[in-house]
């Protein structure tokens, strides 16, 4: 008896030690809940970093580029495209608009005619002048090129 005696104090010990690490985490949860919920912190909704990141996307249209495809066949490639980037770097875009221009009728003008009628060739040609467009302007202002035409006549 002696035994049991002796183990039945260090029982109540060892059941509020395990006790202790969650009681802890869920004072700190529900802290973290109340803040967030009644909005002592200062954090924006998805709804407002959406409207912010919209508002700073703008396009710049590429004029329209028409090459004649190399080869026997008298055929004509029609390209338009427009450059997505923010607000800050739109004038420099513009400004730099012939050099890209450019660079796409450089590229255009040597890929080989057949290339055209095989499967994929708008993906790879849309990452070769995404490319190229990073290669003028730089890897910032260029967010990503959007292809809005193309035809082969």
């Amino acid at each position: 008896m002696s035994d049991d005696a002796a183990s039945q104090p260090g029982k109540p010990k060892k059941k509020l030690k395990k006790l202790v690490i969650p009681l802890i985490a869920a004072i700190l949860g529900g802290a973290g809940f109340c803040t967030t919920y009644l909005g002592l912190l200062p954090f924006p909704s998805h709804e407002e970093k959406a409207g912010s990141d919209m508002l700073a996307v703008e396009f710049v249209d590429i004029p329209t580029i028409e090459l004649p495809v190399p080869g026997n066949r008298r055929r004509t490639v029609i390209l338009s495209a427009m450059i997505e980037t923010d607000q800050a770097h739109r004038a420099e875009i513009e400004h730099l608009m012939p050099r890209v221009q450019d660079a796409f009728t450089g590229f255009l003008s040597g890929v080989d005619e057949t290339a055209y009628d095989k499967r994929g060739v708008l993906e790879i040609i849309r990452a070769e002048l995404v490319t190229r467009t990073r290669y003028v302007l730089g890897e910032e202002p260029v967010k990503d090129l959007l292809i809005t035409e193309f035809r082969i006549k």
